[in-house]
């Protein structure tokens, strides 16, 4: 099975949360906890073992702040 590893620039993110709806492994979430220097709350990943590197955050992210590595 595919594993990977996502990246997130989160003081450029701006919470718009379509990575959280493309991510078919439900992992991709809003940090309450969080606020950015935008004054969003980033996006994070919850469980980075179950990532799959398919990399559909980071094509729906209209910022470019995801970045995702695929591991063999």
């Amino acid at each position: 099975m595919a594993k990977g590893k996502v990246y997130f620039d989160q003081d450029r993110c701006k919470g718009c949360e379509l990575c959280t709806t493309a991510c078919p492994v439900k992992i991709v979430v809003m940090d309450k906890t969080q606020i950015n220097i935008k004054g969003y709350h980033p996006a994070t990943v919850l469980e980075m073992d179950k990532c799959i590197g398919c990399a559909n955050c980071a094509t729906m992210c209209p910022d470019y702040v995801i970045t995702v590595e695929r591991e063999q």
